[in-house]
């Protein structure tokens, strides 16, 4: 009956193979022979497979015939994939099968957990390390001193207010990702929309000294959208605009209609957010829609940044059907392009 295992095992919609009571894989399909290597068929297991816990498992499995599972970690050159490697005997057959799970995008989903959790625990700990800090200090040597006490006062609002900000954005957060896979149907207003975001942001625009420009063109633009997070992610970009790019002293909203956005192949809409500041070194930016990544810690938690904005914009954007496009050189500023499309397929 083994003349019958290469097609067994090409059934198998996982890489697997055989391995017979001499120790010997005797059978393996396509899959199987792409992940672990050609010329494989009469090769002794141990020198072909390798890592340890494997070698252990398939040696307790030829022994004693129960079922075994361990981890496999295989490497293309490039990065790292991990398996899940199920060995089972086949008693009818006196071999033993091998099947290999992918569970690389488990452990990363479980790995973006773990330092989703580390990440809030430390911006947590800090403003909360600080609270405790002054509170001590007024409760012991400052209790009398009123200036002392008024500082410190002003100081321990500001981290509280941080803790509120950090809070509400992961709320935020967690809303929109949970609402990511639903299609927005309201007809959305961009023109005014845009408006109403600038003149809300105008007084943080006048105390930083940066004039806000609107090139919104003549013709009206509607789009199917949800009103409040689109809002959210223009606040959002030109927020920004306006604190990391104020030595420009100005910032460009630009609207630019098209009957066919060549990112989308429909009709569509860009909206450039461009400011004439220090720029975002290259290196930085493929990461900055990450949690919690900053390209300047320091300066972003000094003027209040969360470091989960630009997070939040791409979970709008991709519930919307659009791309996220962000341009810059040092010292030339940066632009940061919202493509969304007319209609939402």
């Amino acid at each position: 009956m083994t003349e019958n295992l290469p097609d067994l095992l090409a059934a198998i919609p996982l890489p697997a193979l055989a391995i017979d009571g001499a120790e010997r894989i005797i059978a393996a399909n396509t899959d199987a022979r792409t992940l672990i290597g050609q010329g494989i068929e009469g090769r002794n297991f141990v020198t072909i497979l390798r890592q340890p816990a494997l070698i252990e498992a398939v040696e307790a499995v030829l022994r004693d015939g129960s079922p075994r599972q361990c981890p496999f970690l295989s490497n293309d050159g490039a990065q790292d994939t991990s398996f899940q490697v199920s060995v089972r005997s086949v008693p009818a057959l006196r071999v033993i099968v091998l099947s290999f799970l992918d569970v690389t995008p488990v452990e990363q989903a479980s790995k973006m957990r773990r330092d989703f959790v580390a990440n809030v625990s430390h911006e947590l700990r800090t403003p909360l390390t600080a609270l405790m800090g002054f509170i001590e200090t007024l409760r012991g040597p400052a209790r009398n001193d009123a200036a002392a006490r008024d500082r410190f006062l002003d100081i321990m609002e500001g981290e509280a207010g941080r803790m509120n900000r950090l809070v509400g954005d992961l709320l935020s957060l967690s809303r929109v990702e949970d609402g990511e896979r639903v299609r927005p149907r309201d007809q959305v207003d961009l023109i005014g929309l845009l408006g109403l975001v600038m003149r809300s942001l105008k007084p943080l625009a006048d105390e930083a000294g940066v004039v806000l420009e609107a090139e919104f063109g003549d013709s009206p633009v509607v789009l199917t959208g949800d009103s409040d997070q689109l809002m959210q992610v223009f606040t959002n970009l030109i927020e920004n605009a306006i604190k990391y790019g104020a030595s420009g002293k100005r910032v460009t909203v630009k609207v630019v209609p098209t009957d066919r956005d060549p990112a989308l192949r429909a009709a569509g809409v860009r909206v450039h957010v461009i400011d004439y500041g220090p720029g975002i070194d290259a290196i930085h930016l493929p990461r900055l829609t990450e949690r919690f990544y900053r390209a300047d810690s320091h300066r972003s938690r000094a003027l209040g940044g969360t470091g989960l904005g630009l997070a939040i914009v791409k979970h709008i954007i991709t519930r919307h059907r659009g791309r996220l496009r962000v341009e810059s050189e040092l010292g030339e500023g940066a632009q940061f392009t919202v493509v969304l499309p007319l209609q939402i397929p």
